[in-house]
């Protein structure tokens, strides 16, 4: 399995528009972030994991010429705002299988009403299979066995998902000793941390660090990062087998 970083940025990106913190201003291009989005390919089968509000730029930028699915964390704008970037794919390839849950499909259907509800002739639609995702039911894609785990992000239901011996997990503050339990047995985790400090909604360097802790994955990379965490300075703070991700970074 190949996992590609499209995005590691938090909902504003970095630099952050109008901010010349150390961060902001870094040379360095692991402190440049697009919103938070991975690729993942394996035996054939190429999946992507958000439409992030950059997608077209990160699909141009990763080469990405097919997809079989779009699968969806949750629907706020860093992660879903990309969704009408998928027509050139559907132009060539036909509907797009797109997975979440019942909660992002509403606001999915609201805010995107002009694909669901068209009252138009032409301009180009994304065309959709929608698909509705539940906690720990388990389907395929190819050889692929995708497990959604749910998540809590401030009151939001969020959904984890476990490819294989792969989890992704980002957008929270809460993880249930259920979920912690079937995130067991991880070669890789992806796991949400949007600065050192704590975070009302997602989880601060402390609680990811007691999260992996307790999932014990062998390697987990940190992810939804804002400008609080330059790389270079603060990966001085993390164990042997943690590490900040950045755009572009491909683990096997």
């Amino acid at each position: 399995m190949k996992l590609t970083f499209l995005g590691t940025g938090t909902s504003t990106g970095v630099p952050s528009i109008a901010c010349e913190c150390e961060t902001c201003l870094s040379a360095d291009p692991r402190d440049k972030r697009l919103r938070v989005s991975i690729l993942i390919e394996h035996e054939e089968k190429t999946l992507l994991v958000d439409t992030s509000s950059d997608f077209r730029q990160q699909a141009l930028r990763a080469n990405i010429k097919f997809l079989d699915a779009v699968l969806i964390t949750h629907c706020h704008v860093d992660h879903v705002f990309g969704l009408d970037d998928i027509r050139p794919l559907n132009f060539r390839y036909g509907a797009m299988p797109v997975y979440a849950n019942e909660p992002a499909w509403t606001d999915l259907r609201r805010i995107f009403k002009y694909i669901f509800e068209p009252d138009h002739v032409g301009g180009g639609l994304p065309q959709l299979i929608p698909h509705t995702v539940y906690h720990n039911s388990p389907f395929a894609i190819g050889d692929i066995q995708v497990t959604p785990l749910e998540v809590i992000h401030g009151k939001l239901p969020v959904m984890a998902y476990r490819f294989n011996d792969f989890a992704y997990a980002t957008d929270l503050n809460f993880i249930s000793d259920e979920t912690i339990e079937l995130m067991q047995g991880l070669d890789v985790l992806v796991l949400d941390c949007v600065r050192i400090r704590p975070h009302p909604t997602h989880l601060g360097l402390n609680e990811a660090l007691a999260y992996i802790e307790r999932i014990n994955p062998r390697r987990a990379y940190l992810t939804h990062l804002n400008h609080d965490v330059m790389h270079a300075r603060d990966s001085k703070l993390l164990p042997e087998n943690v590490q900040f991700s950045y755009d572009g970074l491909v683990v096997n």
